[in-house]
């Protein structure tokens, strides 16, 4: 697949096939994802893929820590986004929402489809394969920089595989029962994202839609001659 082709079809994809992806595929995207630029070389992602009985195990933990309450009110190990957000992200991250439940027929007052949904999240929308990423807690936002570009790197290559993948930051909100599973000590390190992996369904309404993205004009400055100084 061109990578143009890659980015043009990668979504964070909410409803995967009943289908497994082999083992040696994931070891070989993890080796080619590690490619991906990183300040001094670094690398400072550290990586737990699950899958099989363990997956299904784990997600049966999660599910039993959340059954009885709203995740969305705990606090995660890190700010998603800042406390007082404002224009154009707020219209932004609104709109955004709005396509995800319009394309589910979730309407805004149904709380309690909204919740449901949210918590499929703890599911990984029935993905075959989890990837966690974490970090040292001692890094700092270069370090977290890197992390982005690896998962980027990471989803596109998948596309070269047929797979579809979803990042999501959902997961800090249950890092501890996590880290516990998988013998990470918490107190060392932070979770920055799990990454669902699989076939998608691309039938399911969920993945219908594409998130409008601004016009570039919004966020680009071309300078072609020095600016005037006074």
């Amino acid at each position: 697949m061109h990578v143009f082709d890659a980015v043009a079809t990668r979504l964070s994809c909410r409803a995967f096939l009943d289908k497994p992806v082999p083992a040696g595929t994931l070891r070989e995207l993890i080796a080619r994802a590690g490619r991906s630029a990183s300040g001094s070389n670094l690398q400072p992602w550290q990586l737990h893929v699950v899958t099989g009985d363990a997956l299904a195990a784990l997600k049966r933990i999660v599910a039993a820590d959340v059954e009885h309450r709203d995740p969305r009110h705990t606090p995660a190990e890190y700010a998603f986004f800042p406390k007082d957000i404002w224009e154009p992200y707020v219209e932004r991250k609104s709109h955004h929402g709005a396509e995800l439940y319009g394309a589910l027929g979730i309407p805004r007052e149904d709380t309690a489809g909204r919740l449901g949904q949210y918590k499929r999240n703890f599911q990984l929308f029935n993905a075959p394969a989890a990837m966690f990423v974490s970090i040292d807690r001692r890094f700092d936002a270069p370090q977290w920089a890197d992390l982005g570009l690896f998962v980027a790197t990471f989803m596109l290559l998948a596309r070269g595989y047929g797979l579809d993948t979803c990042p999501q930051q959902s997961w800090s909100r249950v890092q501890k029962p996590l880290f516990d599973f998988l013998g990470i000590d918490g107190g060392r390190h932070i979770l920055y994202c799990v990454v669902s992996i699989g076939y998608g369904d691309r039938s399911q309404p969920v993945n219908s839609f594409r998130s409008t993205r601004a016009d570039p004009a919004e966020f680009t400055t071309f300078v072609d001659e020095p600016p005037a100084r006074a």
